[in-house]
């Protein structure tokens, strides 16, 4: 299938782009800019969920880049929750492929709405250091797999549930759960990216150059989120999670 975009389609794809990573490099949620828009301009629901992947790719690696860069997250202490995310995410895309993801959706929206409320009522969640409920490695082995498998399947409100377990499970502080979020969520990207790709579902030139876009957006929204820390970052996230919440419960409960 061939697709003739004007150049007036691209400057919106790049915006999008730029919009979509700015948001997801600080809270998640990317997809609920891009995903519309690719919808919009008629790509079919595999290609726009495909091209939609390699445009996030890119800015999930740009802001995993700078929150490294800056000392936010260190590669060497996340290797683990990489390695059992990238396990966990193979695992999801194969069993996809093998049955009906459909009795997921229903229940979806409704962590989602504990994730809201927690984070809402729990004024110090995120401000300041707190006691691990559970050992660094087994929290890595048990989400990355458990979460990993999630994106591989499903999909949407991964960066809010790994957003939130960080926060309660580890007790860090938003701007480090912020950081290591956007690296697991790039590992699970790229798993679910490969899937679109064998398939021959990606429409590379409207991906690419939403990536443009999701490069910078992404380091100027992690940049930001470093720098202004929790009280930027939290009203944030529980705007994506609270939209995120509205959008699935809309398609799956009265669509």
């Amino acid at each position: 299938m061939e697709f003739d975009l004007t150049i007036q389609t691209y400057i919106l794809l790049f915006f999008t782009g730029l919009c979509s990573g700015f948001v997801d490099s600080i809270a998640g949620g990317g997809g609920l800019i891009a995903l519309p828009v690719l919808f919009s301009i008629g790509l079919p629901p595999e290609i726009a969920l495909g091209t939609n992947k390699l445009q996030g790719s890119f800015g999930t690696l740009s802001a995993s880049y700078n929150y490294i860069k800056k000392g936010i997250v260190k590669i060497d202490e996340s290797l683990l929750g990489v390695f059992f995310t990238l396990v966990g995410a193979i695992l999801g895309a194969w069993t996809i492929q093998q049955m009906d993801a459909g009795f997921i959706q229903y229940i979806v929206p409704v962590l989602l709405i504990f994730v809201f409320g927690y984070t809402l009522f729990s004024k110090n969640l995120g401000i300041m250091i707190a006691k691990p409920k559970i050992s660094q490695h087994l929290f890595f082995i048990l989400f990355g797999l458990g979460l990993g498998f999630y994106d591989g399947f499903f999909g949407p409100g991964t960066g809010s549930f790994w957003t939130a377990a960080l926060l309660i499970f580890l007790g860090l502080e938003m701007k480090k759960a912020s950081g290591i979020t956007r690296l697991m969520n790039f590992t699970s990207n790229i798993v679910a990216l490969s899937i679109f790709v064998i398939a021959g579902n990606v429409l590379y030139s409207a991906g690419f150059c939403m990536a443009v876009g999701q490069v910078i957006g992404a380091r100027a929204g992690s940049s930001l989120a470093i720098r202004k820390g929790v009280k930027f970052i939290r009203p944030i996230f529980l705007t994506i999670v609270l939209l995120t919440i509205v959008r699935l419960a809309c398609k799956t409960y009265f669509v």
